[in-house]
């Protein structure tokens, strides 16, 4: 998918400890992650007992300005944000700095809690005041106003409050802390520099940037301590059957990334197998919508026996449309971001490979540039099954009301598109391509696994924010 204007990702997160040039990798952690965010970006770093901060508005790279990278330090956490939750300003750029009894703290976070509007309310009615409308904020105050005189006890007490799909960095003199949510919906990995740094990433190609390996997946409902002792590990929940988000896999994660130790690029080409045993089509050439879907689109060649060529050209200096916070910039961003080849597609069937379809705009702008640059037929397969369901747990759909599955037959949306033909990967498919069941699958209809506060669900029916 190009970023199909209805769907954005959340967050990336970074943490290290132990490193002397802690701010700088932590920067380069973020920016390793920034295809996951760019509307904010941040970094905080521990210099002694004092925290200092550089975030603002847009790339990391504008955010935060080259003179910084000197910051004195030893550990650092970094983030790059879109808002699934909270308004898109400069208040709710992370990582929040707190000073609590515990000392400072910084605390950046990917996700959305589906439970923060009522916590807010609680703490509010306590005399609580939020700086910000994020829902990053609700851990901070939490912390805030725990009785435990131990923080590491206060931190587990305020994961445990916590309901959604979550990931946390916690930045203190105590260590970095890594956080993730009872289910494994959002993703927190473990590496470990040569130098012997500890660092937590939302993806493996993070610790890849710093030099760092992969070590291991941080377990759902675990809390990690980084610390001069090591990597101390806490339970704050109990083990429950996992749910990782499939999203990461099928397009959000990095070809690069391993996620639950495997490689995203051979899982999108094992989705095109799939894909193509399931929904063959008569075509001459098979393109697929760069980036994110090329993979998918080389195991739908494979598989068919079919060429593949790029079809399709991407515009390197246009960001991922999806993550632009304003509609007309999506808009605009979908018209300048792809160009056909014509010598690939003129006076031949096309099948085009997506990784999901959501509303549907950047279909039908794709199969009306494969069309205009002579394809003869255009047969659309999307790797993944119909989005039918908006996210609560850090994906940012836009209006139930514009998923387009949701409301159209697979030849209302293949007449919509301006395609041929159109099919999706079965349910049944993606899970053999995933290897297991322990998948959310909330937005393909497959019902959502944290049970979402009263009256959530009928407000995103009408529109989602």
């Amino acid at each position: 998918m190009t970023g199909d204007v209805g769907l954005k990702e959340a967050c990336g997160v970074f943490g290290i400890w132990r490193d002397p040039e802690a701010f700088r990798k932590a920067y380069w952690g973020a920016f390793s992650l920034q295809h996951r965010g760019q509307e904010s970006a941040g970094v905080a770093v521990l210099d002694g007992d004092r925290i200092h901060v550089a975030k603002g508005m847009g790339l990391l790279q504008d955010a935060v300005k080259g003179e910084a990278l000197n910051t004195p330090g030893n550990a650092a956490i970094s983030h790059v944000r879109y808002s699934t939750t909270g308004e898109s300003n400069a208040m709710n750029a992370q990582p929040l700095l707190m000073h609590t009894r515990f000392g400072p703290l910084a605390l950046a976070h990917n996700g959305n809690l589906v439970n923060h509007q009522s916590l807010r309310r609680e703490l509010e009615e306590e005399g609580a005041i939020f700086q910000g409308t994020s829902d990053s904020e609700v851990l901070a105050h939490l912390l805030a106003r725990s009785p435990h005189e131990d923080f590491l006890e206060a931190l587990q007490e305020a994961a445990r409050r916590l309901q959604g799909g979550f990931a946390f960095v916690v930045l203190s003199e105590r260590g970095v802390f890594g956080i993730r949510d009872p289910l494994g919906i959002r993703p927190l990995v473990l590496g470990r520099t040569a130098d012997g740094a500890w660092t937590l990433a939302s993806e493996t190609c993070a610790l890849d940037m710093v030099g760092a390996r992969w070590v291991r997946d941080i377990d759902p409902g675990e809390l990690v301590q980084l610390s001069d002792a090591g990597v101390a590990s806490e339970r704050f929940h109990e083990r429950a059957q996992e749910r990782a988000c499939a999203f990461e896999v099928i397009y959000f994660a990095r070809p690069d990334s391993l996620y639950q130790g495997q490689s995203m690029h051979m899982k999108r080409r094992l989705l095109g197998q799939k894909l193509a045993e399931e929904a063959p089509a008569e075509a001459d050439v098979v393109v697929g919508v760069p980036d994110s879907s090329l993979p998918a689109a080389m195991g739908y060649a494979e598989a068919s026996q079919l060429p593949f060529d790029f079809g399709l050209v991407k515009n390197r200096y246009i960001a991922r449309t999806f993550i632009a916070p304003d509609a007309d910039l999506r808009s605009k961003g979908v018209q300048l971001k792809l160009s056909a080849v014509k010598e690939v597609v003129a006076g031949r069937r096309v099948a085009l490979i997506d990784d999901s379809l959501v509303r549907g705009t950047t279909s039908r702008h794709i199969v009306r540039l494969l069309r205009g640059a002579g394809a003869k037929e255009v047969h659309m397969r999307i790797a993944s099954p119909p989005y039918l369901e908006p996210c609560h747990y850090g994906i940012d759909t836009s209006r139930a009301g514009e998923l387009a599955a949701r409301h159209m037959t697979i030849a209302e949306l293949a007449s919509t598109v301006g395609a041929d033909s159109l099919a999706f990967l079965s349910p049944e498919g993606l899970m053999a391509a995933l290897g297991s069941d322990r998948w959310c699958l909330a937005c393909f209809g497959r019902g959502y696994p944290v049970p979402l506060e009263e009256g959530e669900h009928e407000r995103s029916q009408k529109q989602f924010s």
